[in-house]
């Protein structure tokens, strides 16, 4: 079978499954994110998140949907003590157990867990890291509403520094005719032992998308922007995100 032929499946129902955390679809995203205004000298930060999305099914009622985040980073020195660097940062994993009948509501639970797998001290986090995650998608019509969450607490590692972070991604999206959409998709996160005014990063923004097929493989490309109402004092002040998504429909 080629998983990459779509068949006679539109366009709108491949965006829809493309955006859903928990589709029993396999996905590859590559997703490239430029953070401006980074640190005293307002640097410029590149991130790319390889995403790949790999469904099983357990059984006739239920799946296990896995998420795979591989980040690799492109940072200049971020203060007077720490150089640039270039390199593999701290790969996150999580595994949903999702129900295999949906038809505008989906939803999964499980764990997520982080590996301290960065290149350099300036990479990493220096722990390893597990907590709960969740998903919960709903997509009245040309609608789709959600949002995934979690929090980790570092567990070992070789730093002082413990980890308590949590992690929202909400999810608004609208789907217009021939595979395309408008979608805001911001990730908002909290590390809870950074001092008081530097928990929250908080983006607000959004783009657009379009799911098309080149011959018969099937992508999703997507383009946002975000600006940070709240941030560290080191983060970025915006962001540009550029998405393209392989996807592989059964």
């Amino acid at each position: 079978m080629n998983m990459g032929d779509t068949g006679s499946e539109s366009l709108n129902a491949l965006a829809t499954k493309a955006l859903n955390p928990v589709a029993k679809m396999i996905s590859v995203p590559f997703q490239n994110n430029l953070n401006y205004g980074v640190g005293p000298d307002d640097d410029t930060q590149y991130v790319l998140d390889i995403q790949p999305v790999v469904p099983f099914t357990l059984s006739e009622n239920w799946n296990l949907i896995t998420r795979t985040i591989i980040p690799i980073v492109s940072q200049r020195a971020a203060g007077p003590d720490q150089s640039s660097k270039d390199g593999l940062g701290d790969i996150n994993s999580t595994l949903w157990l999702s129900p295999a009948a949906g038809h505008d509501l989906f939803w999964g639970v499980g764990p997520t867990f982080t590996v301290p797998s960065g290149s350099s001290k300036e990479l990493t986090s220096g722990q390893w890291s597990l907590g709960p995650s969740a998903v919960l998608m709903w997509t009245p019509g040309r609608w789709m509403v959600g949002a995934v969450a979690n929090q980790q607490w570092s567990v070992a590692g070789w730093r002082d520094q413990n980890v308590s972070a949590s992690y929202i991604q909400p999810m608004v999206v609208y789907h217009l005719p021939d595979g395309w959409y408008l979608a805001s998709v911001p990730v908002i996160t909290a590390d809870w032992k950074a001092d008081s005014g530097d928990v929250w990063t908080v983006p607000v923004g959004g783009g657009a998308g379009k799911v098309l097929k080149i011959g018969h493989q099937a992508m999703n490309l997507q383009l946002q922007a975000f600006y940070n109402v709240e941030k560290p004092s080191a983060g970025p002040d915006w962001q540009l995100r550029f998405q393209f998504q392989f996807i592989f429909p059964k």
